[in-house]
């Protein structure tokens, strides 16, 4: 008859397990046939259990890792150096404009300079023709002025012809007394003097003009020497025995 009728209770439940689930024992005749120094896994006293299982994945990088080929290995050492290679050569490329930029700035100002040149030059020639042409006017109004015809409302035309050649820059020059100069004084007679200490306009015969340093007539004057030169002797002598002996 079966148990369960026997004893009038539930199920019963055998535990065939070789491995005591609370000890961890070998149970019965399985633990006379396991030998010494074992333990309830079958593993030696002291011996490490099961390895856990490890990410194979993780395994392999470090493996590839350790085993990289030489190739990769220069490429990333060789990373840093060619980015200092770019870097080189963009500093390079950039000095390379700006100096391109800067010879530009330097050539245009040098341009600027010289159109500003040429144009003051082409104005002040343009000027001074027309002021040359002028000239034989202010000098009918000089002789005008000086014989005592200049008056009324000619006069006022006169002053104000002379004012607006002023404006433009015309300069009348020639004074009695000036030291002679052969750049600026035209020389129409020559005379000695004792008066006089070196060659000297003693009388204008017709003013200089000139715009700026540009002389457009030079004074025509008479000039006067020394009677004597520096050794006391009389150059009047002197040039008439020159005169002679031509």
């Amino acid at each position: 008859m079966p148990a369960s009728e026997e004893t009038g209770s539930g199920p019963v439940i055998h535990d065939h397990r070789r491995i005591d689930p609370v000890t961890g024992q070998v149970r019965g005749k399985h633990a006379a046939s396991k030998p010494a120094g074992t333990t309830g896994a079958g593993r030696p006293a002291g011996a490490p259990g099961p390895a856990e299982p490890t990410d194979d994945k993780d395994n392999e990088d470090d493996v590839k890792a350790q085993e990289a080929p030489e190739e990769v290995l220069e490429g990333i050492l060789e990373e840093p150096a060619a980015e200092d290679r770019h870097q080189a050569d963009a500093d390079a490329r950039l000095a390379e404009r700006t100096a391109d930029l800067q010879r530009l700035q330097a050539e245009y100002a040098n341009y600027r300079k010289r159109v500003d040149r040429d144009r003051a030059a082409v104005r002040e020639q343009a000027v001074a023709g027309t002021l040359a042409g002028l000239l034989p006017v202010l000098d009918a109004i000089d002789q005008a002025r000086e014989h005592g015809e200049l008056s009324g409302g000619f006069k006022s035309v006169a002053d104000s012809l002379q004012l607006a050649l002023g404006r433009l820059g015309l300069v009348t020059y020639g004074e009695k007394g000036d030291p002679f100069d052969p750049k600026i004084h035209e020389a129409l007679t020559h005379s000695y003097s004792p008066d006089v200490a070196e060659d000297t306009c003693v009388e204008i015969l017709q003013p200089g003009y000139k715009v700026g340093d540009r002389i457009l007539r030079p004074a025509r004057v008479a000039v006067a020497e020394p009677a004597t030169g520096p050794d006391g002797s009389s150059n009047e002598a002197a040039w008439s025995s020159d005169e002679e002996g031509n």
